[in-house]
């Protein structure tokens, strides 16, 4: 699947001379954490956020004032500045994130998701030629995830190709056993080794059900025996 598979197409926007009032209700009224800014010419200029409004003098969430000799020490002018601007800042273009990260129609979903953890991002814009055609949020994803129908069992493959596809899933894997500690008998695998944590136990035991045509997974698995301190 791609980016166009997913995204939200009615996408709610704000504009740049919209007040953060008017962008606070967008976001009570549609239950959304965040929007792309758009100009005159449809291009986007910026994304605005629950962040972006979070500390703010109306409503006393506004950061409390530190001495002035600990303020000069703790950041720089342009930071103060900026903490400012979020503060008191009363147009959407005064206090919106205006780095736009955004993605095209065609990425894949691997992609997409490998960009929003790496950059910390809760949404992304899909531009076509420029122009927002919709938008792909955590949330996507997840439903994407929720209408794929993982391949299981009722597959004819005999045990010494499961046992195969066992070992190849953890190849490479630090925590990855060797082919002799895994032993499949009637679509049920048997795995044996000595592991360093509950995690890498967890993660073998997790290769071998995903395997297709694995029924059933009995880990022997065991962890070292602590050394007795004198």
């Amino acid at each position: 699947m791609r980016a166009f598979d997913i995204m939200t197409t009615s996408v709610i926007t704000a504009t740049p001379d919209m007040t953060i009032h008017e962008a606070a209700r967008l976001f009570v009224d549609n239950h959304i954490g965040g929007m792309p800014v758009v100009d005159e010419n449809g291009q986007v200029v910026g994304i605005v956020s629950h962040r972006d409004l979070l500390h703010r003098v109306e409503n006393g969430t506004a950061r409390s004032k530190r001495p002035w000799w600990l303020e000069v020490l703790a950041s720089s002018s342009r930071d103060q500045a900026t903490r400012y601007v979020k503060e008191h800042g009363r147009l959407v273009g005064d206090v919106m994130c205006n780095k736009v990260i955004s993605i095209s129609e065609g990425m894949t979903l691997q992609q997409i998701a490998e960009l929003m953890d790496r950059r910390h991002l809760k949404r992304v814009p899909v531009l076509r030629n420029g122009k927002l055609v919709g938008i792909v949020c955590r949330a996507n994803l997840i439903r994407a995830l929720a209408r794929v129908e993982p391949v299981r069992g009722g597959q004819t493959s005999d045990d010494a190709s499961l046992r195969d596809a066992i070992v190849r899933e953890m190849r490479g894997q630090r925590w990855g056993l060797p082919k002799q500690g895994v032993l499949v008998k009637d679509g049920v695998a048997y795995l044996w080794g000595v592991i360093a944590s509950s995690e890498e136990k967890r993660a073998i035991r997790i290769a071998a059900e995903g395997v297709p045509g694995v029924r059933h997974v009995e880990s022997h698995l065991k962890s070292p025996r602590a050394m007795p301190t004198l």
